[in-house]
């Protein structure tokens, strides 16, 4: 085996068991090395392999889809030049061939002799697994079984020609990598001050078609989303108003619509802005589109991280990649918290103007702005009905309508959020 060959798919993450494995391969049956030493080493690998496939619910051929995840995760010059576009021109085709070469012949590997002679029948349970759950803690389903599939199609891959084809294939509709396999991200600080973008694994499956009404609100969200997924002139995007009204489930809906065409969203808290800057970097040379989501966004007095957010979004000198845009969510039109001693200090300032200016800097920095009001009585009651409907409530409509008019007064008014907790209870009475 020539791993040590290997030029792009170099120092992959899990790479360790490859290399043990390798070495294995090797010298097997190799008078040179204890038996026992080896035989030991190669439970060790069985154990990590084991414990990787279950981790992210892995199952058939352990050996085959843990090379695909290896080739799937690795992020190097071929693999974040195909994601999204495509095969790219140039010589690092072939580089990538050299390296697919070797990787096939992993691939293709007969273990039968190594198990012999190592007297392990462990290896023939790894090759037809059956996994024993559907949960996974790293993966979620849709991930997993894109990489089950992969890997029973490069298995079955009779040149290196085909083999390229077809994981190339794979780069351009997933991505590579974490921000090709997931579609949103949070930011953590993991090794010192260093922000690291980490995927959120489990996240709302939301659709807008599952939104009932606000059909101007989201018409304004797709067509600006549209926009920037396609390459075209797209701008910043603040959603406000009311409580409850499906401002950040729209926003959620929208990551769901446009994930397969190349869409991520990473969501940043308040007291993160400062790592704006470094997350930026990290993403703004990747072929994907990504949207910072800003949650529930304000400010109150005393607080000035909004200033740095205004030279962030716009005003800096470094300007903004065209891959980025910002979306916020706020019960506030104007973000900062503004009182009536505000008024009062402006009457005894010498240039009010400026003040005023200051405080409304940031939200006109949002060049598309969304309103989300609460219902009114009959929007509410309809909101209702149609979720009613698609659950598969059974009820009269006299009563449906009035147990909800019943659950609306004593739990915070009308929403579609109080519509949709309403039919949660109805579903949990069933």
């Amino acid at each position: 085996m020539r791993t040590n060959e290997l030029m792009l798919y170099k120092n992959m993450e899990y790479g360790e068991i490859l290399s043990d494995m390798t070495f294995l391969m090797e010298n097997y049956d190799n008078e040179f090395y204890n038996r026992e030493d080896l035989r030991s080493l190669l439970f060790e690998c069985v154990n990590e392999l084991l414990e990787i496939s279950v981790s992210h619910g892995f199952e058939g051929n352990l050996w085959h889809t843990y090379l695909t995840f290896l080739l799937a995760n690795d992020e190097n010059a071929y693999s974040t030049s195909c994601e999204i576009v495509g095969e790219v021109d140039g010589s690092i085709n072939k580089i990538a061939c050299h390296d697919f070469e070797i990787m096939k012949e992993l691939f293709d590997y007969d273990f039968e002799d190594l198990e012999k002679v190592l007297d392990a029948s462990c290896i023939s349970i790894l090759m037809k697994y059956e996994k024993s759950t559907e949960r996974s803690h790293v993966f979620n389903k849709r991930i997993r079984d894109r990489i089950c599939r992969l890997s029973k199609s490069l298995g079955q891959t009779q040149s290196v020609e085909e083999f390229k084809i077809r994981l190339t294939r794979f780069y351009k509709e997933f991505g590579v990598g974490k921000l090709g396999l997931h579609k949103a991200f949070r930011v953590e600080h993991i090794e010192g001050d260093r922000a690291e973008i980490v995927p959120i694994t489990n996240i709302a499956h939301v659709h807008l078609d599952d939104l009932v009404g606000y059909e101007i609100a989201k018409k304004k969200l797709i067509d600006n989303t549209e926009a920037f997924v396609s390459g075209k002139r797209a701008n910043n995007c603040l959603l406000y108003g009311d409580a409850g009204t499906g401002k950040s489930s729209s926003v959620k809906a929208v990551l769901n619509q446009y994930y397969d065409r190349g869409l991520r969203m990473i969501e940043v808290y308040k007291h993160q802005f400062q790592d704006l800057n470094d997350i930026i970097a990290q993403i703004k040379n990747r072929n994907y589109k990504f949207i910072i989501y800003m949650d529930d966004l304000s400010f109150e007095e005393f607080e000035i991280e909004y200033k740095y957010l205004k030279a962030v979004i716009e005003g800096g000198l470094e300007k903004k990649p065209d891959n980025i845009l910002i979306y916020a969510t706020s019960n506030r039109r104007h973000l900062v918290r503004e009182t009536f001693k505000d008024k009062a200090d402006r009457d005894e300032e010498l240039h009010t103007n400026d003040t005023v200016q200051e405080k409304l800097s940031l939200v006109s920095r949002f060049g598309v702005t969304i309103y989300y009001g609460s219902p009114e009585k009959k929007e509410f009651q309809q909101i209702v009905k149609e979720l009613a409907q698609k659950n598969g409530i059974d009820m009269p409509e006299e009563i449906l309508l009035l147990e909800a008019n019943k659950w609306e007064l004593s739990h915070g008014g009308l929403s579609g959020r109080t519509a949709q907790q309403f039919i949660d209870y109805l579903l949990g009475q069933k």
